[in-house]
């Protein structure tokens, strides 16, 4: 019972309990967050880095384990011809496996590739955790203007809502158009509880990068409308070559060739060198036992093993060059998404926002002095608040794709 009641408990906790109860947990201050800070809680105390480095650390005793001998065997043997003992013989013998063709060596430089390839992978969830707090990041900075965004709208709403209403007290318009204002308050005021509802689990999502269910920081401290730059294409397609995936395929391959290296030094049969004495108490003398044993690769020449370790090989090729084509895919869309998203974004900062913000004053100014119905207003307002939510919207899908290639080629050395 015992041997079975902790991992169904540790099976049941939330993943939160478990990186408390390992100590992966790490609370961010309650300041403004900014990125540099996000990035390094996360470096530190990120679950799935932490196991990230701790197979690279077992790979070291792999390697140590890869370069031992094989331990001699002792034998002792006592031989009673008849109940007495000046006819009982003992013989000891020690035999030492002496390794042939290369197995030592190949083992350990397969275990070296095989911690070659665990820094790579390393490398690669480095580059991924790090691309995601990017995306978490600008996820919160996002949601916060999407809330400020949605408390100006709802402020706009309530005083376009008292304006209606004076002007039918004052009898220049129909009780009706109060009633499409306070429904179009009520509207902005569920787009209000939508923001802040988004803003929490944004919150929640960034804290929990690096192990913290209950996010303390007061605000993620930043400026969206600040866009990064990209490198010109050349740049680009160098550090695409030493992209952490790239890294993590090659060393694969490296791995695998390695082992069929192992498998290969394996036909070579081992020999056994046997050393010991034989006491004979009737002869009263003692003999030397030399020797030697060499099993005999009549049937067994791991032929199976080595077919198994090539194909492997061709496996691992043939991944690195599907890695390379992917990657070159996935970064030419997220290049394409950031130039798309960033054009967008331009374009309405600089013509769409600024035009509907006059449009909007415009109608309410001409609402107020009995020109425009509060239809116009309404329908300004709405450009508005459109024009602002796409604006935000196209800075987040900029900051999105721009983190996507943080992912895929990582950080900047």
């Amino acid at each position: 019972m015992v041997k079975y009641f902790l991992p169904l408990c540790v099976a049941a906790w939330p993943a939160f309990a478990l990186a408390a109860a390992f100590n992966l947990t790490a609370s961010e201050p309650a300041a403004p967050l900014t990125l540099q800070t996000a990035l390094a809680l996360a470096a530190g105390a990120n679950a799935d880095l932490s196991a990230a480095r701790h197979e690279l650390s077992a790979t070291d005793g792999a390697v140590q384990q890869a370069g031992l001998l094989p331990n001699p065997t002792l034998e002792v043997e006592r031989v009673d011809r008849k109940r007495a003992d000046d006819v009982r013989e003992t013989t000891f013998l020690i035999s030492q496996p002496l390794e042939l063709g290369g197995k030592r060596s190949a083992r350990v430089q397969a275990a070296e590739r095989g911690r070659d390839s665990a820094a790579a992978a390393l490398s690669a969830r480095q580059a991924e955790i790090r691309a995601n707090v990017i995306d978490a990041w600008f996820a919160v900075l996002a949601a916060q203007e999407q809330l400020r965004l949605a408390q100006e709208s709802s402020e706009l709403a309530q005083r376009a809502a008292q304006a209606t209403g004076r002007r039918v007290v004052a009898g220049k318009v129909s009780p009706v158009e109060e009633t499409r204002a306070k429904v179009a308050a009520a509207s902005v005021t569920l787009e209000l509880l939508r923001a802040r509802s988004e803003l929490a689990v944004a919150r929640k999502k960034l804290s929990a990068m690096w192990g913290n269910p209950s996010p303390r920081f007061e605000k993620a401290d930043g400026d969206i409308d600040q866009l990064p730059a990209l490198p010109d294409q050349a740049m680009l397609h160098h550090r695409l070559a030493q992209a952490p995936a790239m890294a993590l395929a090659r060393s694969e391959l490296a791995s695998r060739q390695s082992l069929a290296q192992v498998e290969l030094s394996r036909r070579v049969p081992d020999v056994t060198l046997n050393l010991g004495s034989k006491r004979s108490e009737e002869l009263g003398r003692s003999q030397l036992i030399v020797g030697f044993s060499v099993p005999l690769p009549l049937f067994d020449r791991n032929q199976g093993n080595v077919l198994e370790t090539a194909r492997r090989v061709d496996k691992a090729r043939d991944e690195l060059s599907s890695t390379a084509l992917r990657l070159d895919s996935d970064l030419a869309q997220a290049r394409e998404d950031f130039d798309l998203a960033r054009e967008q974004a331009l374009a309405l900062r600089t013509d769409i926002v600024p035009g509907a913000q006059s449009a909007y004053a415009a109608a309410t100014t001409g609402f107020e002095n009995g020109k425009f119905g509060f239809l116009d207003v309404l329908d300004a307002q709405r450009t508005l608040l459109d024009a602002r939510s796409q604006y935000l919207n196209a800075l987040a899908q900029a900051h999105r794709a721009h983190a996507s290639i943080t992912r895929i080629l990582g950080a900047e050395q």
